[in-house]
């Protein structure tokens, strides 16, 4: 089943796609205008809590998607894996917000809703998409002055669960129980503020926020899908890629992914530390399978034409770390055939391969003895290529679905 949020270029091609884009921001841009995004007035009203429209319209909005969005990822609709998170920079976005926040009581406009006031041909608005573009300019030409500050108190995707440690339900309903206190307080404080702005709450206010607190509390009670059951939801689909034996790839086509200039390897090892030390591939990386759902959230900020290559002493926990990668919606993943073993085999001489082979080993354990730690100093660990081995091809460089960019202005 696909999951959401959809390929639209692959379902419906480029033009279908851009169709879409077109409607949705035809509808995105009619709520915001009826709404009085497009008044500066109306805007920065809410800073001096006269109308406090605009805050009830972007609250509701948040929690309605966040409650969909959670509620969705709960029963497997979407995969929230592949939804934008942008990443945490703490020092850099306070900073940020703050001149943001001077900007928009000064100017009447955040990025995006000048562009609503532009579009209806409003004179601030024009002026003030201007200084936009001229900031977005001057940013571009001065920010290597300031990069230290800019790239600094890196936080990945760090989001409120991950701060609190709570669940995700648990704070998805947490947050849609305060956006409706702030909610009864903004009517209260309009009530004293507002004078001729101060509006009643609709009749239907009272059963949509009865709704939404039900959705929030399934979306608590079925939870977030772990890893084992995200794997369960695609294991028919990804099940028969491993017994068709398509994701296994040869040594020989590692060695020439190795070697190709327009593709990124990333080589995953998930045996024991004290194997790895004995021999691992030059510039394998080892991971514990325990952190593998965590290592996971890096891997999937790689390049797009990265290739992710899992490997073991054979392949039995290979492939069980091939499963947790796809399970997380890393694409691109494949599992090096016969593991470390095979590739030893492969690429060391036949004298050490017949006087260090190890007779009757258990499975996934290491093949060939080794008389000192040699990590990647052995020479099968960077192996010469040879470009006359030949090999059935299998990896095919597939779109990256992972998260995009993309939010308010």
């Amino acid at each position: 089943m696909t999951t959401f949020p959809l390929p639209l270029v692959d379902l419906l091609g480029q033009n279908g796609a851009f169709f879409i884009y077109f409607l949705v921001g035809i509808s995105f841009g009619a709520v915001l205008e009826t709404a009085g995004f497009g008044n500066s007035k109306k805007l920065a009203a809410q800073f001096y809590l006269k109308d406090l429209t605009v805050f009830k319209v972007m609250f509701t909005a948040i929690i309605v998607a966040m409650t969909l969005i959670f509620l969705s990822s709960a029963i497997g609709l979407l995969d929230f894996n592949l939804l934008w998170v942008p990443p945490t920079y703490l020092w850099p976005g306070i900073a940020g917000g703050l001149v943001m926040g001077v900007g928009f009581i000064i100017g009447g406009f955040c990025p995006g809703t000048s562009l609503v006031a532009m579009a209806t041909g409003k004179i601030d608005g024009v002026f003030f998409v201007l200084g936009v573009l001229a900031g977005i300019f001057l940013f571009g030409e001065t920010v290597s002055n300031f990069a230290v500050f800019f790239e600094s108190s890196f936080m990945g995707r760090f989001t409120l669960p991950e701060l609190f440690g709570l669940d995700y339900g648990v704070v998805v309903l947490g947050v849609v129980l305060m956006a409706l206190f702030m909610f009864w307080g903004a009517e209260k404080i309009e009530a004293a503020m507002g004078g001729e702005t101060a509006q009643k709450a609709p009749r239907r206010a009272v059963p949509m926020a009865t709704a939404l607190v039900a959705l929030a509390v399934v979306g608590l009670v079925i939870g977030q899908p772990d890893n084992d059951r995200r794997w369960q939801m695609i294991e028919a689909e990804q099940g028969a890629l491993l017994e068709q034996r398509t994701v296994q790839i040869e040594p020989a086509e590692l060695l020439s992914l190795m070697h190709d200039s327009m593709i990124k390897v990333v080589m995953i090892d998930v045996r024991d530390e004290r194997h790895y030390n004995q021999f691992h591939i030059h510039d394998a990386e080892l991971v514990s399978m325990d952190d593998l759902v965590e290592e996971s959230a890096r891997l999937m900020q790689e390049p797009a034409n990265t290739v992710f290559i899992t490997m073991s002493n054979d392949e039995g926990r290979a492939t069980e770390a091939w499963k947790v990668l796809r399970a997380e919606s890393l694409p691109n993943v494949y599992i090096l055939e016969g593991g470390v073993n095979n590739w030893i085999r492969t690429y060391s001489d036949e004298a050490f391969v017949r006087d260090r082979y190890v007779m009757n080993r258990a499975d996934d354990e290491p093949a060939f003895r080794f008389e000192l730690a040699s990590g990647s100093r052995h020479p099968a660990a960077e192996p010469v290529l040879h470009s006359e081995v030949e090999f059935e091809p299998k990896v095919k460089l597939e779109l990256k679905r992972a998260p995009t960019g993309g939010g308010c202005g």
